[in-house]
Parts: structure tokens; sequence; C-alpha cells
């Protein structure tokens, strides 16, 4: 680094100097006199000039001559290589220049471009670990994949370059559909590489498609001791592996297992809603309702959700809504101002035949927040006070095109899922799904929907038949009337558009 500083200084030095020089003999009258054995030579101004650059030519010949006597006299002492590299210099410099030159072109997109300067510097540099690179990814660039797989195996060869071109044909892989080969190749190129982010996250994400959990485990692990996950991280996609493994073994019918593995997982996720809820139900099966209880209030305290009070309902199935709504108090005071803990209150209060209870329970849910569940209850609750069907039917149609409320969305690409699940079926993106309100949950209706408010609210109840009871009280289920009401507000909109159509012939 210094000898080139200091060869820019020497070389600026000079051509200052020169400048100087012939703006000084470009001015002057007399030019230069020089005495040569006795004899006198006068040079005028352009001749001056011209004897400059001739003696700079000559100086650039010199030190030539000068290099190579030097290349000749290490060769004459032993150093066989001396010859080579005087000579080899200049290919060197050709053999970066196209190197340089194909990487722009790379990185402006003109991929046969690159292939061509990638030829040409393997020609003057012959080091194919650089090269190689270049003419892959400018074969990828125009979409000759048979060509790039031929470089990729190639750098199979040179272990210098194994990982690359490993990973090079697992991406290949991966692109092509081929999950199988791609994961082997993940393996691989973690095992060369096990601080290699992006390969940890693919050999993740393949183990858990194939539902290799034990593999994914020791992958997570792996990445932890190496420095490459953070340790809260860590724990959370631990648990999230250790639920998927209590998810399969509970389809094999393995309930003892099953219930073990999602005890684990809550313990290393607590707030994992779907760990908890299926670890209560795991310890309610083996008689220990205290230690559901504990789990259900913890993961409640930080994520109140449905599934939760589900599994505290089947704590007591045989109990009566009366006792259910009482024994439910604790769990509700834990959050009181929560949304979901409002509309559990709700579904309990409608359970027991509380209506106006209900109603108190809501609060103002029905004015900030109004989701289908919501506008459901109060469809509910009005039919429970005795309200007339034209005002039930209002709050059905209301339903009909109001958001869905809260839903498992991927985080990556918005997909919404029925169910939780560790992988994203729209992207494939692992332990990205959160319980949250998607950013379009309206739903997609024909033209004219948006007036079926005001239509069905419109309607006078002229049936002379006492309407029938759709409100049920089960004490298995304290949001059962809910779920009777949410059937009926599609029925409830085909009938309107069955009436206008029948209006309009």
């Amino acid at each position: 680094m210094l000898w080139s500083l200091i060869k820019i200084i020497v070389f600026a030095g000079l051509v200052a100097a020169l400048t100087f020089g012939t703006g000084y003999l470009m001015e002057s009258e007399g030019g230069i006199m020089l005495q040569v054995a006795g004899k006198e030579y006068t040079l005028g101004p352009v001749l001056s000039v011209l004897a400059a650059v001739v003696l700079v030519v000559v100086l650039y010949v010199l030190f030539k001559l000068a290099g190579f006597l030097v290349a000749l006299l290490r060769f004459i002492n032993g150093d066989e290589t001396a010859f080579s590299r005087y000579f080899d210099r200049n290919r060197e410099r050709k053999g970066y220049q196209a190197l340089s030159e194909g990487m722009m072109a790379l990185a402006s997109g003109e991929g046969q471009l690159a292939i061509a300067k990638a030829k040409k510097a393997n020609k003057y540099l012959n080091k194919p670990e650089l090269t190689d690179l270049l003419t892959a990814q400018g074969a990828e660039m125009v979409g000759d994949s048979q060509k790039a797989e031929e470089v990729f195996k190639r750098l199979l060869s040179n272990e210098q370059t194994r990982f690359v071109g490993v990973r090079g044909l697992m991406k290949q892989k991966l692109e092509a559909g081929d999950t199988e080969t791609a994961l082997k190749l993940a393996e691989r190129a973690f095992v060369i590489k096990p601080k290699h982010g992006e390969v940890g996250d693919t050999l993740l994400r393949l183990q858990a498609e194939s539902k290799d959990w034990s593999g994914a485990r020791k992958t997570l692990s792996t990445k932890l001791k190496n420095g490459a996950l953070p340790r809260d991280v860590f724990k959370r996609r631990d648990a999230v592996l250790s639920l998927s493994n209590a998810i399969e073994i509970k389809d094999s019918d393995e309930s003892a297992a099953a219930a073990e593995a999602a005890i684990a997982a809550n313990k290393a996720s607590p707030d994992l809603v779907p760990a908890a809820a299926m670890a209560a139900r795991g310890f309610i099966e083996q008689g220990r309702k205290g230690n559901a209880l504990k789990v259900i209030k913890k993961a409640w305290a930080v994520h109140p959700h449905p599934d939760l009070a589900a599994a505290f309902a089947e704590i007591e199935p045989s109990e009566t809504p009366d006792a259910r709504l009482k024994r439910f108090g604790p769990l509700l005071k834990i959050l009181p101002e929560d949304r979901e803990a409002k509309l559990l209150n709700a579904e309990l209060h409608l359970a027991a035949e509380d209506f106006p209870g209900a109603r108190r329970a809501m609060g103002d849910l029905i004015e900030d927040d109004p989701d289908a569940r919501v506008l459901a209850i109060m469809a509910a609750v009005e039919r429970g006070e005795g309200a007339p069907d034209a005002v039930v039917r209002g709050w059905l149609a209301k339903a009909v095109t109001a958001p869905r409320g809260p839903q498992w969305v991927c985080e990556n690409c918005n997909t919404i899922h029925a169910e939780w699940a560790p992988l994203c079926t729209g992207c494939s993106a692992f332990d990205t799904l959160t319980w949250t309100s998607p950013p379009q949950s309206e739903v997609v209706l024909p033209a004219g929907a948006d007036m079926l408010p005001l239509i069905v609210g419109a309607l006078e109840d002229k049936s002379e038949e006492e309407p029938g009871d759709i409100i049920v009280a089960n004490p298995d289920s304290g949001d059962a009337a809910v779920e009777t009401v949410e059937a009926e507000v599609i029925e409830d909109a085909v009938t309107v558009d069955d009436t206008e159509t029948a209006a309009q012939k």
C-alpha cells in the first residue's frame, strides 16, 4: 500500500514537472542550448518540447529494460518464475480489467456481456474460482439454467468454491420445485457453513415442510450455538417445532405423547396460543385441571384468544350456563378492556339468556369495532329481548358486509388461514402466522350488497306466525347462540336477494 502511494506521488510530480517545463519552453524565445564534445547545439522551443517527449519515451524504455534485466538476473539465480511473472503482469492487468467489466455488466443486467467478459478474464487470469461464479450468475440472468448448473458443478471440485456451488444448485432445485434434492443440498451447505443465515433458514423451512421436526430442532440449536439466532427467537421457534410435532402425534392417536409435546412447547413459549390451548387440553385429559387453569390464565394475560376460552370451557364441560358465567369471572378480570374479553363475556351472558347483560358486556364495540361477530351477537341480543324480525334481520345484513375480524394471518404475504400452522400455505414462510385482522377483511359481495342493511332493516314483519327461536343455550358451549345466528347470516342475505329478483320480475 505504501509503495503504491509513493509511485502515485512520483508519477504526479513528474507530470507536473513536465507540464511546467513544457509551458516554460513554449513561452521562451531562446530555447535550449546543449554543448556536446566542444560543440554547441541550440534547440528552439518546439524542438525542445519534442526532445522532452523523446526523453520520456527513452526513460520508459530504459525502465522496462531494467526490469527485464532484473528478471533475467533472478532467473539466473534460480528463480524459475521470474520470467513468467514479468510477462504475466500485462496479462493480469487485462484479465482483472475484463473481470471488472464483467461485474459491472452483471450489475447493470447485461448477462450475455458478463459471460463474455468472464470468458476473456479466465483466458488471461486462469482463475476459474473467480470467473466461473461470474459466468454462472450471468447464465442465471439470461435464463440459461443448464449452463449455470454446469458451472456450479465445476465449482464443487474446488474446496474454496464448494459452498458457492452447493448453494447455487440448491437455489436452482428450489426454483424447479425439487424440494427433496434441495433439502439434501441445503443440509450439505449448512455443514460447510453453519453460520450462513440464508442457508440455515432455507434448511429449517424445508425440514418443516417435510415434517422433519427432529432435524429442524437440531438445525435451530446449531444456529443458536453459532450465534446466528437470538435466544428469544430460538425459544419461540423451538416451541413452534415442538407444537408442530405434538399436532402430528395427535393425528396418529398417541394422545399422551402429544400432550407432553404440547406441554413442552407451552413451557418454552407461554404466549404461543395454540401450544397453550393444546397443553391445557393435555392436562385436562390427565386429570390435572389446576395445571390447565394456570396455563390458560398465563397465556390469556399475554394474548386473549377464542381457543383459550374454548379450552377453559372444557375444564368443566357439564356445568350450567350460569355456573360457567361465574367460573369465567376471574379469567375475564385479567384484561377486562380487551376486545376478546368483552366478546366472550357477551357470549357467556347470551348462553345464560341474560340479554341486557350481554348488551352491557359489549360496551362500545358496536360503535368502534363492529365486525361480523359483534353484529351477530347484537342480532342475538335483539332477538332475545323480543325485537321485531326486521331489526334482527337488519343486524344480520350488516354482518354480511362487515369485516370478518381477527384471523390467523401471515405477516409475510397476508394469507388468511382457518387454523394455525407452522408454515404459511401461501409463501411457505416459517412461524409468520399472527392473530390479527387482515388488511382487506371485507367480504367480496355482488354489486348492491352494501344496500342490504337498509333494505332488510326497512322490511316489515308481515308474518302471522310466531318467530322461531334461534337462541339456544347450550351448557357445553358459551357461544352457541352466536354460532346459530352467524349460520343464518348468509341464508338471510340470499332470501333478500331472491325477494328483490322476484319484485323486479
